[in-house]
């Protein structure tokens, strides 16, 4: 018996010699602030980095978990994707090098407004009510803001977990079969924002009430829908020419430890470990000048993060995943007649 525990003990300490050394998020102690001075100079001392890194005010006293829990984008379930559309456009078409939304669609308030999830994991549910709330304006003249509240609250399990996190494409299909109020009708539930420490790790999901907070205006008659929903196809052409013609996409990809620090040039991932998955806007495209094809997108992490609210990331290499989920959908005019007097009194005209 005796001469078994020197070998026993051998194959352990081969085993723990053997075994992969963990490094970056998987060592840190997760009480941590995300901002640490060693990513940022990893990435500004990186030759090939591309991409500035530097101390985001907005994250400023985030932990690790609490920045960790703000990343709300769960895994699709492959049945859910394999029942949802995907759609592709001509490769025929004849699309600009460079392109941005804010420009083409320039009497769209709403595609240059960059909105605050706050200490709740909504991203999945602000990237979609940012298209489609941007979409309206570009194909039926209507500058309205949209509830990301009402998806949070009231999309349910349908959508995943609220402030847990959800689906891209869940919040899509509640826009088709439930539509989704005004924000006037249901402002989002971390307006007044939270200071850490304090918010421990996050806000619990607002509670699903169906009602306006705006005396006189009826859930019901707030709602605004959309026709469908898609997927677009991975290919960076089919991306393309989806924003070019119908408007931004929401679009979902992982976050690594270094994304916190961005602050200009065209993002790549450099260093540190996973955090969680990610949905924001993307409305359009270019080329820097050092040569390198970007996506141009708008986060919801307000102004005090990254290029003023804005970041780009390398297109066409599927970055950190930014090609394979995309999401969108048509706005309908169903319920819109109620809503014309308002919603007409700021349009395009």
């Amino acid at each position: 018996m005796g001469s078994l525990l020197p070998l026993a003990l051998l194959v352990v300490l081969s085993a723990a010699a053997a075994a992969p050394q963990l490094v970056g998020a998987a060592r840190r102690d997760h009480s941590l602030g995300i901002i640490q001075k060693d990513i940022i100079q990893t990435v500004n001392n990186h030759p090939n980095a591309g991409w500035t890194a530097g101390h985001n005010p907005y994250l400023a006293n985030y932990t690790i978990e609490q920045f960790k829990h703000m990343l709300g984008v769960k895994p699709t379930p492959p049945g859910l994707r394999a029942a949802v559309r995907t759609k592709t456009h001509s490769r025929s078409e004849q699309l600009p090098k460079v392109f941005d939304a804010r420009s083409k669609w320039s009497g769209c308030s709403t595609i240059g407004k960059i909105l605050d999830q706050g200490h709740c994991g909504s991203c999945w549910a602000f990237g979609a009510v940012e298209c489609l709330q941007d979409r309206f304006c570009i194909h039926h003249n209507m500058n309205i803001t949209l509830s990301a509240n009402d998806l949070v609250a009231c999309c349910g399990f349908m959508c995943g977990d609220g402030c847990d996190g959800g689906y891209p494409i869940s919040a899509w299909q509640y826009f088709v079969q439930n539509g989704v109020v005004t924000d006037e009708c249901d402002p989002y539930f971390d307006q007044v924002g939270c200071k850490h420490p304090g918010c421990e790790p996050a806000y619990p999901t607002p509670v699903c009430e169906k009602k306006c907070k705006v005396q006189n205006q009826v859930w019901e008659e707030k709602k605004h829908f959309s026709i469908n929903a898609y997927q677009v196809n991975s290919d960076p052409h089919d991306i393309m020419a989806e924003v070019y013609n119908n408007g931004p996409v929401e679009v979902a990809f992982t976050v690594y430890e270094d994304f916190a620090h961005y602050k200009s040039g065209v993002y790549k991932h450099i260093t540190g470990g996973v955090m969680g998955g990610h949905a924001v806007k993307l409305i359009g495209w270019g080329t820097s000048d050092a040569g390198e094809d970007y996506w141009l997108l708008a986060n919801q992490w307000n102004r005090g993060w990254g290029d003023d609210g804005y970041f780009k990331i390398i297109r066409g290499k599927n970055e950190c995943g930014i090609e394979e989920d995309v999401t969108a959908g048509m706005p309908s005019t169903k319920n819109t007649a109620r809503n014309n007097d308002v919603a007409f009194g700021t349009a395009i005209l």
